[in-house]
């Protein structure tokens, strides 16, 4: 067992009392569950009884916090079976969901069942293949195998794989002449088939940097069936014929479950391959079956035990009293037992920084406040029998005494995609720039005679105002552009031969004169006024960088390496961190904002929309939540006298960060001492704004984000005038959002909705009227 202290639940009378009830055919139902008890509970009978479980959950995200809960059980094999999220009518399916299922359905035909298998109940509802189907659903291949190419390419197909013209993703397979590129899901990397004839010649796997051959193989094996295959009843039956007679069923929350399957069975317009509701209730009862719920009516079940479990606090926002709350749950009770913590923190960072404040503000308590280092989504208490003198003991995770709930993400097995170069392409209809006519919309290319008799050229069609046209030879497409101008909606068309484009052009071309010299006198500026020079990391600076929960991407580890050189430096730092949404941009600014802010200088962020100014102070207070930094933010979400404190407190630095829209640049904001200023989106500010960002950036540190720079940003950065840190590595588990364009049909968006229903999930549907 990874962690003492989990004898303490696993040995425990009330463990005892739930595995002398279990018996086949035996409804034992348990209540009192509180937080994760129930998956501890679960492993806490596998673990004393050496026999395997089944715990079904009603929700796929209670599936996977139940999986990370049991990890804390060393030696527990525990293995989930995904739900596919396919519905009747769908033309395709995940086959990184299928791999997962397969593989299960294959372990236990082997009779090799881990220890607990979690299932959401949606999952257990999809029929599974027997070990005949089970052959039809993957294709072994070997080197000197008899393998006809075309038989190969209609396999893939048929199982759902995606034809390309490169492998990008799993699921991919891509043919170029007697070779076969196929990306495989389940985490496994994508392998390259080399054919002689009919034969395999040779396997390898495909370094996806390069796309070049790396090791070799000796046999490969491909996963993947067809939507009619998975949703047939032939072939197929359910997960419980293939678990142990042994197995004991341990069911949490049963109206739950009972309310999501009923309606996941009720949203199908084609039940093949579904067994319905109570048909799994019957299989489940076939074994020792056990409830474990919060509340239980009565009258309920063939044998009731009650669980000493004791609900936890809800902590307070504030870090100091948050902790205080945590040494007063060591006060004795009425019957002079003194309960003990301990307190689960996922890094060490946070174990040594919880130290530290519970010596500071509980010192009395920290005798009785065990610290440990493991996940708990969700914490409770563990009582004793009312004649025991025993100590109950409250399992306290980290991110609930500091309100860190959003900080936690299951990382499954997924493979990279290669990178993808993306460009401008021009389309018909899209809206242009001819340098010397101006806007205008493309209206195609087209080949168009000559007079001289000679082979006609290729002209691109341009439409001007007034539906005057222009056909621009081929090879003078230098002179027009894709236009990526700021103009919110359509820009209106130029009049061709008229004089207004060439009056723009002259007045942007004294504009970017000044802006030029405005930049000239910044950096000149900036060279010769000394900035911050911020001092080297600090202990709270390294435990606050190893607190984040999450893995650091290579980019984001040299990026980070790039900020804090420019802010040990003299010169004001110019940075732009670009990368696309999600790839870790927010935490390399909030890093940057403590290390300024414990050298005991302000930080304001700026944010371009309400909202975005809402979500950057949820981020960076979670972030920050056990140290000492008070973050505020400015927006009309604050009432006027609420405003009007934070600016008196920014003056006199009582707030360390505060983020918000323009608002923070008005003449009545004043630091009392400001050393970094990180801007969001700089691209969607006002010029009259960004006239007083540039100011700014003469001796303040001045920190750019951007997934989109504007073209000046991206030039300033590309020519030296700013740094630029480039995040171009998705991180662990980033899945690519799917975007589709499709003529309106109310089945297809009924569709749609069920599936994500059905998939436990959430939906926004926005309409335009």
């Amino acid at each position: 067992m990874r962690h003492a202290w989990l004898k303490t639940l696993t040995d425990s009378p009330a463990i005892d009392g739930l595995i002398a009830a279990l018996a086949p055919a035996i409804r034992v139902v348990a209540e009192g569950s509180w937080g994760s008890s129930a998956a501890l509970t679960a492993g806490s009978i596998a673990t004393r009884t050496n026999r395997p479980v089944l715990l079904v959950v009603a929700h796929l995200d209670d599936a996977d916090e139940s999986q990370e809960d049991l990890r804390l059980f060393e030696g527990l094999s525990v293995s989930a079976l995904p739900a596919l999220e396919v519905m009747p009518g769908e033309s395709n399916i995940s086959l990184e969901l299928l791999a997962d299922r397969l593989g299960l359905a294959a372990q236990l035909m082997r009779g090799d069942q881990p220890n607990v298998v979690i299932a959401p109940v949606q999952a257990l509802m999809q029929s599974v293949p027997t070990d005949e189907a089970l052959g039809a659903m993957t294709l072994d291949i070997q080197v000197g195998q008899s393998l006809a190419q075309s038989h190969l390419t209609h396999w893939l197909q048929d199982a759902g794989y995606n034809r390309a013209d490169a492998i990008d993703e799993p699921g991919d397979f891509a043919v170029r002449g007697g070779i076969i590129d196929v990306f495989s899901p389940g985490g496994q990397p994508p392998i390259r088939i080399d054919f002689f004839g009919d034969d395999v010649d040779s396997l390898a796997e495909i370094d996806l940097d390069s796309m070049g051959s790396n090791r070799k193989l000796r046999s490969a094996r491909l996963i993947g069936t067809s939507v009619e295959k998975i949703q047939s009843n032939e072939q197929m039956t359910h997960l419980m014929t293939l678990l142990d007679e042994s197995t004991i069923v341990v069911v949490h929350e049963m109206l739950e479950v009972a309310e999501q399957s009923r309606g996941y069975y009720e949203r199908l317009t084609d039940p093949r391959g579904i067994y319905a509701p109570h048909t799994v209730t019957q299989h489940l009862m076939k074994f020792a079956y056990l409830e474990v719920n919060q509340y239980t009516g009565p009258d309920v079940g063939d044998q009731r035990v009650t669980l000493p479990v004791l609900n936890l606090i809800n902590f307070s926002d504030t870090a100091v009293d948050a902790v205080k709350e945590l040494g007063e749950l060591t006060h004795a009770d009425d019957r002079g037992r003194k309960p003990k913590v301990i307190a689960l923190c996922d890094r060490e960072a946070e174990r040594d920084r919880l130290l530290e404040l519970i010596l500071e503000h509980a010192p009395d308590s920290v005798d009785d406040i065990e610290l440990q280092v493991g996940h708990l989504h969700r914490g409770f208490g563990w009582g004793t029998l009312e004649a025991s003198t025993d100590r109950p003991v409250y399992f306290v995770p980290h991110h609930e005494v500091f309100h860190r709930y959003q900080t936690r993400r299951r990382v499954r097995r997924v493979t990279t995609g290669r990178t993808i170069d993306t460009f401008i392409d021009v389309e018909v209809g899209d809206f242009v720039v001819h340098r010397h006519h101006g806007i205008a919309r493309f209206k195609g290319l087209r080949v168009m005679k000559r007079e001289d008799g000679q082979p006609g050229e290729e002209y691109l069609t341009l439409e001007f105002a007034a539906k005057a046209l222009l056909h621009v030879p081929a090879s003078q497409i230098e002179l027009v552009q894709k236009y990526i101008g700021g103009f919110s909606g359509r820009p209106p068309l130029s009049k061709l031969g008229g004089t207004r484009w060439k009056k723009t052009t002259e007045q942007t071309k004294e504009a970017v004169r000044d802006l030029a010299a405005e930049l000239l006198r910044v950096q000149a500026a900036r060279s010769a006024l000394p900035g911050i020079r911020y001092p080297e990391d600090t202990m709270w600076v390294k435990q606050f960088e190893a607190e984040f929960p999450y893995v650091e991407t290579d980019d984001q580890t040299a990026a980070m390496i790039e900020i804090k050189r420019d802010m040990t430096h003299t010169q004001p730092m110019d940075r732009l961190i670009c990368g696309d949404v999600g790839y870790g941009k927010t935490e390399l600014a909030i890093r940057a904002a403590f290390k300024a802010v414990e050298a005991g200088k302000q930080v304001a962020v700026l944010c371009p929309t309400t909202l975005l100014c809402e979500q950057h102070e949820r981020t960076f207070r979670q972030r920050m939540a056990d140290y000492p930094v008070r973050v505020e933010s400015l927006s009309r979400f604050k009432t006027g006298k609420q405003a009007r404190q934070i600016i008196e407190q920014l003056r006199t630095g009582a707030v360390d960060v505060v983020i918000g829209t323009h608002r923070v640049l008005s003449d009545d904001v004043q630091f009392a001492d400001i050393g970094l200023i990180i801007i969001d989106e700089e691209q969607r500010f006002g010029v009259e704004h960004k006239s007083k960002l540039m100011r700014f950036r003469v001796t303040v540190e001045v920190i750019t984000m951007s997934a989109t720079p504007i073209p000046r940003t991206l030039h300033m950065a590309l020519l030296g005038l700013r740094d630029i840190s480039s995040l171009t590595t998705p991180p662990a588990d980033r899945r690519a959002i799917v975007t589709e364009v499709l003529p309106f049909e109310r089945d297809r968006v009924r569709q749609a909705i069920v599936r994500e229903l059905n998939r436990d999930g959430q939906l926004y549907f926005v309409h335009n009227r």
